[in-house]
């Protein structure tokens, strides 16, 4: 059954199953995201799509909220911009992201982020962190600091490949993307050196060892594919 509700005072129609977030794109109402990659299952992890609804106490995240019949949706409001623009400031100011030097440079969902959203300083002291890059596999590396905890890596390896060679380690600050029992990524038993991961970052974190600064762009239109490719298997089709 077809539900109705409004979306910053436009009246949209949605199924059941849908999300507040896929709603607002079919209707192309912007709701920024980092964490959400079409194709893979929405953890809600970068609290960037955070909406107003009449009538909730707080605010919730749209990639993770369905839709109710009657709902009154508020995307877009001096409030939701504020709380958007400090947390995509804690991201960069918990790592370390010089984008004149990021292979990503020019090609970085995070950066492009901060630019729509009008984030050009930070007003939080930098912590400045100083985390390891792995270079151990052959193809590709991390850099740890530059990863936002994203976990599109972790879903993507998982949800599509099916290795589920990523996982996450520690808590608060503490926490990191790891391969396997917390070993180097080159010495994993279960990577298969799909580059799955590697496409789906979207800051520099993962990258190729060939690409050199701004050169690392990438590729997400092949999951949705993946994603049915997947499911037909699974069902036995």
């Amino acid at each position: 059954m077809v539900k109705t509700l409004r979306i910053d005072d436009q009246d949209v129609s949605a199924r059941p199953d849908e999300t507040i977030l896929e709603v607002a794109r079919e209707n192309n109402i912007f709701i920024p995201t980092l964490c959400y990659l079409e194709g893979l299952s929405p953890v809600g992890a970068c609290r960037l799509c955070l909406v107003e609804i009449k009538g909730a106490k707080g605010l919730l995240p749209a990639c993770v909220t369905q839709v109710e019949e009657g709902m009154e949706v508020l995307t877009n409001s001096e409030r939701l911009a504020h709380y958007r623009r400090m947390m995509l400031e804690m991201l960069f100011i918990e790592g370390n992201h010089i984008c004149a030097v990021c292979v990503s440079n020019g090609h970085c969902e995070l950066q492009a982020m901060a630019q729509r959203l009008g984030l050009d300083h930070s007003f939080m002291e930098y912590r400045s962190p100083k985390k390891e890059v792995d270079a151990s596999h052959y193809r590709f590396g991390i850099d740890h600091n530059r990863c936002i905890l994203c976990t599109r890596c972790v879903r993507v390896c998982d949800e599509i490949e099916g290795a589920h060679t990523w996982d996450v380690f520690g808590r608060g600050t503490q926490s990191r993307v790891i391969t396997d029992l917390n070993q180097p990524w080159g010495d994993s038993n279960t990577c298969t050196s799909c580059g799955k991961c590697v496409q789906v970052c979207p800051t520099g974190a993962l990258f190729k060892k060939s690409k050199s600064v701004a050169e690392m762009e990438k590729e997400h239109e092949f999951l949705p594919y993946l994603q049915t490719i997947r499911r037909s298997h699974q069902n036995g089709s």
